[in-house]
């Protein structure tokens, strides 16, 4: 009995040693996809002092979630360690597409971010998108930190393709991306162009009276596409910018949307108020006034003189 004793007592003392000991880590670790024979494996091939035992160990203590995880600290024992790994949730980042931004801007923010290349987002956007702009519903999305340039795309467009449908299936039983198009590109504008929420469909209005009155929309907003998106637009730029997205010189919708859009920008580019209204001007207050006369505009740009 002594002899089994004492080897009981050495082996727990082994093992409460071995599971003591301090494993040097990165606070963000990677966990591959795979069983834990594989992750102990790949451990290991990566400088971890970790070993068979540790596969046992880790698979009692659960299975892992692969993908980046927060360790907490650089410095754990062993058995810490283990059970980090067998708890700890994928490490996420935050990101938001703001309401009428571009999505070159967008990328070149994420991009600083997420430490990802901007180039090579947009090339993969031009490649997969549906739309040239505004393929990317306007929301705040989770991602896992790690995330490749290709991943991300691929994410970003299926979860914005999921909300589009959801939205158009609600209300016209379909999803059909040609008529989408045009409702993206007349709620991109109203994006650009309202004030707030409660405008929204005053400008609809506003776009789709002037449409069928074959009036060209003459909105600044239009030509805040791509780089522009935070310019100021000036006569000099009216003027000379000789794109379809000078809605001054060409009459009918821009080409395409030019920027995200928001649910409410979605829901007055489909239902939009129902008025007289062909023009508006911004006020003192930052809203708007709407007028069906051209008399009257032009005093409401008199008075915001």
């Amino acid at each position: 009995m002594p002899l089994i004793e004492n080897i009981l007592i050495l082996l727990v003392t082994t093992i409460v040693f071995y599971m003591s000991q301090s494993l040097h880590t990165q606070k963000t670790i990677y966990i591959p996809q795979g069983s834990i024979t594989n992750i102990i494996s790949q451990l290991h091939k990566k400088g971890y002092e970790v070993s068979i035992i540790d596969r046992y160990i880790l698979s009692f203590l659960g299975q892992p979630q692969s993908g980046w995880i927060d360790m907490g600290a650089t410095k754990l024992n062993r058995i810490d360690f283990l059970y980090k790994l067998a708890t700890a949730k994928a490490k996420m980042e935050e990101i938001t597409l703001i309401p009428g931004e571009t999505t070159l801007l967008f990328f070149e923010d994420i991009a600083s971010a997420l430490e990802l290349n901007a180039s090579k987002l947009l090339q993969l956007y031009n490649q997969k998108a549906d739309y040239p702009e505004a393929a990317i519903y306007a929301e705040t999305y989770h991602v896992p930190f790690g995330i490749n340039e290709e991943q991300l795309i691929t994410f970003l467009l299926k979860e914005s393709t999921k909300q589009y449908q959801k939205i158009s299936q609600k209300i016209y039983g379909t999803y059909d991306k040609k008529q989408w198009l045009k409702i993206l590109t007349i709620a991109s504008i109203i994006q650009k162009e309202a004030a707030n929420a409660e405008e929204m469909p005053l400008v609809s209005s506003v776009i789709y009276n002037r449409l069928k009155k074959g009036m060209p929309l003459q909105m600044d907003g239009t030509l805040n596409y791509g780089k522009y998106s935070h310019m100021k637009v000036t006569p000099e730029r009216i003027r000379n910018d000789t794109s379809y997205f000078n809605t001054y010189k060409y009459k009918g919708l821009p080409p395409s949307p030019i920027g995200a859009v928001s649910f409410n920008a979605i829901i007055a580019a489909i239902k939009p108020a129902q008025t007289d209204y062909l023009y508006f001007m911004k006020n003192h207050q930052g809203t708007h006034d709407f007028t069906k006369s051209y008399s009257t505009h032009r005093r409401n740009i008199e008075k915001a003189r």
